[in-house]
């Protein structure tokens, strides 16, 4: 394998802010042979598990990235403590509905949380978590919700098959209690 196509998949998904598919990988390097990217990434792949550094590589939202590894958590936190806020119980609760629901509107989101949810989702819109994927035909033309890569990135899924399930919520709330977490 071409060493200098490694180093280049390299650079590229280190300064990249996400994911980066296959084909982006590619277009970019403007090659046609997905086999010789998908032989790049595994070798990057094989070499920073063998050498259990600071970063591994990871598929993720469609793509791969490069990521710090969770042994140290501590440190990038200590690091990292100016970051913006966390979403609140609100927002995730609207956004597990959009995770769930989606194509989701507004009206059936506040009939299943019983609350207004107009602050809650200019929220999750600012921040890019969740997106606009067109209007619903009914009176009015209400807006249809929809999560995007970054809320994929947030909870580290390769795509919506990861969410899990009731029946697996349901055993981690049971899980929970008996344990008195």
């Amino acid at each position: 394998m071409n060493q200098e196509l490694k180093y280049i998949i390299e650079s590229l998904l280190f300064v990249s802010d996400t994911p980066l598919s296959v084909l982006k990988l590619k277009t970019i390097i403007d090659i046609e042979d997905s086999k010789l990217v998908i032989q790049a990434l595994k070798q990057l792949d094989l070499e920073y598990e063998t050498r259990k550094g600071g970063f591994y590589l990871k598929e993720v939202a469609g793509g791969y990235q490069l990521r710090t590894r969770p042994d140290y958590k501590e440190w990038i936190k200590k690091m990292l403590q100016n970051r913006p806020a966390r979403l609140s119980k609100a927002a995730m609760e609207t956004l597990a509905i959009i995770a769930y629901k989606q194509p989701v509107i507004r009206s059936d989101i506040e009939y299943i949380r019983g609350v207004d949810c107009g602050g809650v989702l200019r929220v999750l819109l600012e921040r890019k978590i969740i997106r606009v994927m067109g209007r619903k035909e009914i009176p009015g033309r209400p807006m249809i919700y929809g999560t995007t890569q970054t809320f994929l990135e947030m909870f580290d899924l390769k795509d919506l098959k990861d969410l899990p399930s009731p029946k697996e919520i349901e055993d981690f709330n049971e899980d929970s209690k008996t344990t008195g977490d």
